[in-house]
């Protein structure tokens, strides 16, 4: 394989890099949430339900790469559609809590079937498809993130304001707009990994000490996957969540995640 060192551009690169910083900005305290509560899947089905936003603006014709109007009613499509699915899960939730895992997994095949039927006899469907699934991180640009930064900073604010304690309409209602943030910017497989991988690294940890080493499991995917998918011409999604698993792997080496 040759490796193609012309690719390690930081006008590429960096914005790739600030991007993966503001997913994980939420999603790692977020994602302790989410193990401690047993629904593991809840930020596949909410990313899916997003991504069908997504896709419903562009059957009605919005485009999102086009004008701001364009990009803008696209997100407000993502962000409405993940709401409205944070809303029926956060109901069934106290409705049936004993049920809420199944319930989860029957909304994420219903997000993606419905976003299959939408692309049907789209003939580009399959690339839209592909681009909700692993993302387009290494095409952002910084104007694309002013907006991403700005809610994922008021999101933070809210978390310390509630000192973590979310429950209810807080935990679903500020999930769903962070995942609406990020599967525009990274897609659907990364915001999972994103999520899961660095609080299950540190499940096992106590402490100030686990928030940090979960941030810097995240950072290290991040960074080494971005540089490994452009030497190697390869997609930076995907790359980017085996770096995640492999550095939450190495990180399993130090003692205090094995307590």
């Amino acid at each position: 394989m040759t490796l193609n060192w012309e690719g390690l551009d930081l006008a590429i690169l960096g914005p790739a890099c600030v991007a993966g910083l503001i997913v994980l900005s939420t999603h790692v305290p977020l994602g302790r949430q989410v193990l401690s509560r047993g629904i593991i899947f809840i930020d596949l089905a909410i990313a899916q339900i997003a991504g069908l936003g997504v896709i419903l603006a562009q059957f009605l014709g919005i485009d999102a790469h086009g004008d701001h109007g364009g990009a803008y009613g696209t997100q407000i499509a993502a962000a409405v559609a993940a709401l409205a699915g944070a809303g029926l899960l956060a109901w069934t939730d106290r409705r049936w809590p004993e049920r809420q895992e199944p319930l989860i997994g029957t909304l994420f095949v219903l997000a993606a079937t419905g976003g299959l039927l939408l692309l049907a006899n789209n003939p580009q469907g399959g690339e839209h498809l592909k681009d909700l699934l692993v993302g387009q991180i290494l095409w952002v640009s910084y104007p694309q993130l002013v907006f991403p930064a700005l809610l994922s900073a008021a999101l933070l604010g809210v978390m310390a304001w509630r000192r973590g304690q979310l429950s209810g309409v807080w935990f679903y209602g500020l999930f769903a707009l962070a995942i609406t943030v990020s599967v525009q910017l990274v897609g659907v497989y990364l915001v999972f990994a994103s999520l899961i991988v660095p609080a299950l690294a540190t499940a096992a940890m106590k402490g100030r000490g686990r928030l940090g080493l979960a941030y810097g499991i995240g950072v290290a995917g991040y960074v080494l996957g971005l540089v490994l998918s452009a030497v190697l011409d390869l997609p930076s999604g995907a790359m980017i969540v085996w770096t995640l698993a492999a550095v939450a792997l190495a990180a399993q080496a130090l003692p205090a995640t094995r307590r």
